[in-house]
């Protein structure tokens, strides 16, 4: 079976491969502040949980993050956190299933009934393997993916272009495979300070993203997509990791309170409660200081004087 699938170095692949290293290059030697390191670590968890949800149809956002959203920011944390093993087993991915799925569904088993894969208008592209055939199937998969003697870079979306067309879980296949993709480049050393939400490219291009999944085991265009992803959320990450913005361009402000006077001039009106939904690991206390600090310089107005109080840019 697993010579059926195949791929192509096209000359895309090829070059994209010797970007994504200059890529990683800049990343690993780039002089950072750790305050801003950090800042864009945590922005980038934020983006890859959200939009990994936002792909398969659901409404979370930035500001306001749902269970599902939840459940997969606790994972690219770990992840990240290097608190997984070192390979691929059954075990982690029925555990990516679990967390995916907690507080809102059971999850950490195979699906037990016959199924297809659908494009996003709901319309049936391609059928997956028989139920029964899956603890076989599944023994192999992993055998192949950790065997496999590619790059990384073509590794990864190879583990999550199989693993989707499998299609093993009862539901999630799409969050647990871009999970799995995401664990193949961290433990080769791709991970990119955890600061690359390639997410957001495939929310982006949500429907070139299904097209490269059609029928066929050919995954030549998912690798070239999926390369492309890397290098474009890459390219605007260190824009951002080099501007001299970053450090200076808000008056000395730490990156949190910058981060907080940027959802004020993106959103004016903004009510305390919208602006602490951005911040889910810091407690409220600390965003009413920020607030108040951001009123005291002048950079923002409070307007209002109780629980309805919203806020403006000056």
């Amino acid at each position: 079976m697993w010579r059926d699938y195949h791929w192509d170095r096209t000359s895309q692949i090829q070059q994209a491969l010797i970007e994504v290293e200059g890529l990683k290059h800049l990343f690993n030697t780039l002089p950072q502040i750790p305050q801003i390191e950090e800042n864009l670590r945590r922005l980038s968890l934020l983006k890859s949980a959200v939009y990994s949800a936002r792909i398969e149809g659901f409404s979370d956002t930035e500001t306001n993050l749902k269970q599902e959203s939840r459940n997969l920011l606790t994972l690219y944390r770990q992840l990240y956190a290097g608190k997984f093993p070192q390979k691929l087993t059954l075990s982690l991915i029925k555990k990516l299933h679990k967390q995916t799925f907690k507080h809102i569904s059971a999850g950490g088993f195979w699906r037990q009934e016959a199924w297809a894969i659908f494009n996003q208008a709901g319309v049936a592209v391609d059928m997956t393997p028989l139920h029964t055939q899956l603890p076989q199937l599944m023994e192999g998969y992993i055998e192949f993916i950790n065997h496999l003697s590619e790059p990384p870079l073509i590794k990864a979306p190879v583990a999550q272009f199989i693993f989707e067309k499998i299609h093993p879980l009862p539901d999630g296949n799409g969050r647990v495979g871009r999970l799995i993709s995401s664990f193949v480049l961290y433990n080769a050393g791709y991970a990119f300070k955890g600061q690359i939400p390639f997410e957001q490219y495939i929310e982006k291009h949500r429907e070139e993203y299904y097209q490269t999944f059609m029928p066929s085991k050919n995954i030549t265009s998912f690798i070239e997509f999926f390369l492309e992803a890397l290098l474009t959320q890459g390219k605007e990450i260190l824009v951002s990791v080099v501007s001299p913005l970053q450090v200076s361009s808000q008056g000395g402000l730490i990156p949190r309170k910058t981060e907080v006077l940027q959802i004020v001039k993106d959103h004016p009106y903004c009510s305390f409660d919208f602006i602490k939904r951005r911040f889910p690991s810091i407690s409220a206390i600390t965003i009413h200081r920020d607030i108040a600090d951001l009123v005291k310089r002048g950079k923002v107005e409070k307007l209002g004087s109780t629980r309805g109080a919203v806020y403006v840019a000056v």
